[in-house]
């Protein structure tokens, strides 16, 4: 009598299974996707319209998901490296797709702007925003107005401030960040914040992982390919915090992808500010994105209790990463 009951209920749910599995082979698969080697996903439909009439790979970066119905908005999303795609079906057009309001999901919070600095009258160098009390100035106004304003980026969240070694400003939808160091390159880049909420709250079931490429025609899919890197990104650390004169310490870096895989091969150095600029070569990063170095901390009878910033670089092809961390000598 039990297993009667039992039985259809199995049934059923294989069958709901596999019609999500169907689904999500089905969309990706079809005429309107495009697939990104880069990641192992696929853009479809009126997310891929958005992507390629918004700003692309310099707005949004590449996929890091397939679209998948996220329950805890009840809306179909599509995460990126710099954005989450939402599709919003009872909007009127073009508001169908929207971009997710991350810099509100991860929970950065600044005091508004102070009355003086709040200009007298906005112009084409200054702009005040009284919905969010905030002031979006020179080359930051000027992207924001280039690159899609208030679709893209929402309303700033900050003003324009030093963090992370970089001028940078927080809006809604993203971060945007200064880079005078690379006259080579866009000044002005969007900070990964499509990584940085996955990495903090996740997603639900496997839709991170990578798709194989579509069939050739005539032919079977292709196996999936190895993802090329987009994004190096480097952590810090040092084995131990405060030291002795005298002591050896070492500084631990790990490098990682797009995916938060590790990076083999990147290159790395740091510059240890103390007693003068001291720079010191690694190893290049093992299979498992990790390097190390080590050095002696010279005799001395200053710097006690002084905090020692040590700067680190990684470089992995054409991509470069930058972290600080830091150590206290004390005797």
């Amino acid at each position: 009598m039990k297993r009667a009951q039992i039985l259809p209920t199995v049934v059923v749910m294989g069958a709901l299974l596999l019609s999500c599995v169907s689904a999500r082979h089905v969309q990706a698969q079809s005429d309107d996707c495009r697939y990104f080697e880069e990641t192992g996903h696929y853009v479809c439909g009126d997310f891929l319209e958005f992507y390629d009439t918004r700003g692309g790979l310099e707005n949004f970066g590449y996929p890091l998901t397939e679209s998948f119905d996220d329950p805890a908005r009840g809306l179909r999303v599509q995460y990126f490296q710099r954005a989450r795609m939402e599709w919003h079906p009872y909007n009127p057009a073009p508001y169908t797709v929207q971009l997710g309001l991350l810099v509100d999901d991860l929970g950065y919070e600044f005091p508004a702007a102070q009355r003086t600095q709040i200009p007298a009258f906005n112009s084409s160098i200054r702009h005040y925003f009284p919905e969010t009390r905030h002031v979006v100035s020179y080359a930051f106004l000027d992207y924001f107005r280039e690159k899609g304003g208030l679709d893209i980026f929402g309303y700033p969240r900050s003003e324009s401030m030093y963090q992370d070694g970089y001028l940078v400003q927080y809006f809604q939808r993203g971060r945007m960040e200064w880079h005078p160091e690379d006259p080579s390159g866009p000044r002005m880049r969007l900070t990964n914040l499509g990584e940085t909420h996955i990495e903090r709250f996740g997603i639900p079931g496997d839709y991170d992982e990578p798709l194989p490429p579509p069939a050739r025609p005539g032919g079977a899919p292709e196996t999936i390919p190895e993802p090329t890197v987009t994004t190096l990104t480097i952590r810090a650390s040092v084995g131990q915090v405060i030291i002795e004169q005298g002591g050896h310490q070492t500084v631990f870096v790990y490098a990682t992808d797009q995916r938060r895989e590790p990076v083999e091969d990147a290159d790395v150095s740091m510059v240890i500010h103390y007693q003068g600029d001291q720079r010191y070569d690694f190893e290049p990063t093992d299979a498992k994105g990790f390097t190390s170095q080590g050095f002696d901390i010279p005799q001395t009878t200053t710097g006690r209790g002084h905090r020692v910033v040590v700067d680190v670089t990684a470089t992995y092809g054409s991509l470069k990463a930058s972290t600080q961390t830091f150590f206290m000598p004390w005797w």
